[in-house]
């Protein structure tokens, strides 16, 4: 073989390789986007009501962290949130500070352990009381995965009014959205003890079940709106 043959080889042999080369690398960029494909149709196909999750800007919130004692902010951490927890204060007519000062005072007795993450007011204030890595005193079994809200209300049939309402959908919702939780991951005091909290919303099933759905009728407005933009 003369050295024009060997070199009419040897090109050749390169361009095999650079061929194999360019096709190996196509054809694991193509794998690489048929997985994220399938990744996100999975995404929207097991998301509830037909949608992806995503994290929307939460409402206003104002931070009145408790101080840490055993009573009402123990520092115990929520190792993943599996849920979210409505409760009402059973007080008519308080506000959302005079519920937090009222845990924050029971770190000066010995007998009553309570609290909240949050606590929604007449006018729609939201207060919260612990931050959301850390266990509350509220759901019993369930302080130990699921965040808390506490809901003012003006009378004694528990109906939650306009404004505690609306600040309360758009709580959840983006708390719904932050931890990837589904409708049935919204609960009542009552789907865990049988306690009749939030009053109203154990008395009248049917408005309870639009309170679910109107957290993810928010979320979708919230997609529809980003989208937009």
């Amino acid at each position: 073989m003369n050295a024009k043959d060997k070199r009419r080889r040897k090109r050749h042999r390169r361009k095999i390789i650079n061929i194999t080369a360019v096709t190996s690398l196509f054809m694991l960029m193509a794998a690489i986007v048929v997985i994220m494909i399938l990744s996100v149709l999975k995404y929207h196909r097991d998301a509830p009501n037909g949608f992806a999750y995503y994290t929307i800007a939460p409402p206003p919130i104002t931070e009145m962290y408790l101080t840490p004692n055993d009573y009402s902010r123990p520092e115990e951490p929520i190792k993943k949130v599996k849920g979210i927890v409505i409760h009402y204060t059973a007080n008519p007519g308080t506000s959302a500070e005079a519920n937090r000062n009222y845990f924050e005072n029971l770190k000066s007795q010995t007998r009553i352990s309570a609290s909240s993450h949050f606590v929604i007011g007449l006018d729609g204030e939201i207060v919260q009381c612990i931050p959301l890595d850390e266990m509350s005193f509220a759901s019993n079994d369930r302080n130990i995965d699921t965040i808390s809200i506490e809901c003012c209300h003006p009378d004694a049939s528990g109906e939650f009014n306009k404004k505690t309402y609306e600040s309360l959908i758009a709580l959840t919702a983006w708390l719904c959205s932050k931890y990837n939780l589904e409708e049935e991951d919204i609960l009542r005091h009552y789907d865990i003890t049988g306690k009749l909290c939030p009053l109203y919303y154990v008395e009248h099933e049917d408005k309870w079940e639009t309170l679910k759905e109107d957290v993810f009728e928010y979320i979708k407005e919230k997609e529809a709106s980003a989208e937009l933009d």
